[in-house]
């Protein structure tokens, strides 16, 4: 009777990572392919200039041009560091489904062994 519980638990929290780690790789493949978008607005941008946060190597002051076209700097390279912070997730995430699937698999031919006993 314990064997049986034992075996049917080991199956239940392997079939759970599996599920888990399948779930994570969705998520992160939908981050991959359209990565979430950038939260602060181009405005808010420009006002950290004005107070002086952002300046040029020198110490200048940015021109508008100069400030926009790093801001569409600053949007792409967050969304670099999504698609690969999602690649980073999908290699953590298929862990849990290649590590507890021998295992369940090893465990589901021992159920089938005991049922037959």
């Amino acid at each position: 009777m314990i064997r049986h519980l034992y075996t049917y638990l080991v199956l239940f929290a392997t079939l759970m990572m599996v599920i888990g780690g399948g779930i994570s790789i969705f998520m992160a493949a939908a981050d991959l392919i359209s990565p979430p978008g950038y939260y602060q607005s181009y405005e808010d941008f420009k006002m950290m200039k004005e107070s002086g946060k952002i300046s040029n190597e020198n110490g200048e002051k940015l021109t508008e041009k100069e400030l926009r076209a790093n801001y569409e700097q600053a949007v792409e390279d967050q969304k670099n560091r999504t698609r690969e912070q999602a690649k980073n997730q999908i290699i953590k995430s298929l862990g849990f489904i290649i590590i507890p699937l021998p295992i369940f698999l090893y465990f589901n031919s021992l159920r089938k062994k005991q049922s037959d006993i």
